[in-house]
């Protein structure tokens, strides 16, 4: 496929600013934009772990297991907190990472701080206060357990079996257990799981199999449209509001948008044709004049540690993702 863009080289000016940011940042700099050694970006890697925004993530972790963010349910931003610190790429058989998982492991419960009296009379309780890395119901956050649980070394085939059961018929997944349709938000955070237990494991032939047909979801739908109207549907489901996949933000926790899907299919070797060039476009078009991208729709999903500046201002996550994005692309 020849690109119908002209993707132009990342410049120097914008390499050394996102080089100057933080080791979560820098060590996939030097492995997907300058072709650093394996040694340089493993050592680059180790820092995660004790310098920047990955030791103050870690270092706000209560004893319990648990990241703050909502007092009530700590079980919710501690899953977004995990999903991070894959997406940042700490080491899983680091010193720090092991004693963080060992104590969500040991302490951490699906609605923990929730008595059976405060739960709602019609709620399927069978998850109530089960381990976390069993995994709950909704199929955005089993997505995202397999995906931090198969990072991080945790035995996560029994949520995958349940997530393979709940495949829907248009190869999406969706949080609504009665819709017969997948959902964008739903989808990519079970192909992202998938994705990470496959490589964590080697997968097997019915875990591709649902992945890729996971992938043509989004392809036929050139990863923003609906596949009936083509048209951007008009409502999200999952906000209720208009859908933002337009707008790229980080973390993303369990919304989509456009950046991250092409951000995952890059990474499972998907080869880009014309049905991803709408996106690529969208992508391209967002660069600032000064090479970077900016942060948008910051979500209301709070994590340990704000990493970026307000929406608007430039993102070295949006920048990061984008150049590689419009590299795989480029190189389709």
């Amino acid at each position: 496929m020849e690109p119908k863009l002209d993707i132009p080289e990342p410049t120097k000016a914008v390499i050394d600013w996102l080089l100057e940011s933080d080791p979560a940042i820098r060590w996939q700099v030097m492995r997907d934009l300058t072709g650093e050694s394996d040694a340089a970006i493993a050592a680059e890697r180790a820092k995660v772990a004790s310098e920047g925004w990955g030791a103050a993530i870690l270092a706000a972790q209560a004893e319990n297991g648990t990241w703050p963010g909502e007092a009530r349910i700590p079980e919710y931003p501690t899953l977004r907190t995990l999903q991070l610190l894959c997406d940042m790429g700490l080491d899983p058989k680091s010193e720090q990472a092991r004693n963080a998982i060992d104590r969500v492991r040991a302490n951490v419960k699906w609605l923990m701080n929730i008595t059976e009296d405060e739960l709602p009379k019609d709620m399927d309780i069978h998850w109530w206060h089960k381990p976390f890395f069993a995994g709950e119901v909704e199929a955005c956050m089993n997505g995202r357990v397999v995906k931090a649980g198969a990072y991080f070394g945790e035995d996560m085939q029994p949520v995958v079996e349940r997530l393979l059961g709940e495949q829907k018929a248009d190869g999406g997944w969706n949080c609504e257990e009665d819709s017969v349709r997948g959902s964008f938000h739903s989808t990519i955070c079970v192909l992202e799981g998938l994705l990470e237990y496959e490589k964590a494991t080697g997968g097997s032939p019915a875990v591709t199999a649902a992945r890729q047909r996971g992938e043509e979801y989004f392809l036929e739908r050139g990863m923003l449209r609906s596949l009936s109207t083509g048209e951007m549907p008009a409502i999200d489901r999952m906000t209720e509001e208009s859908p933002a996949w337009t707008l790229f933000s980080y973390p993303t926790s369990k919304h989509y948008d456009v950046l991250r899907g092409l951000d995952y299919m890059r990474s499972a070797g998907v080869t880009p044709n014309a049905r991803v060039a709408e996106a690529i476009e969208l992508v391209a078009k967002k660069q600032n004049s000064n090479g970077r991208w900016p942060r948008e729709n910051v979500h209301g999903d709070p994590v340990a540690v704000d990493m970026e500046g307000a929406s608007g201002t430039d993102s070295y996550w949006n920048t990061l993702r984008a150049l590689r994005v419009l590299g795989w692309y480029g190189q389709g």
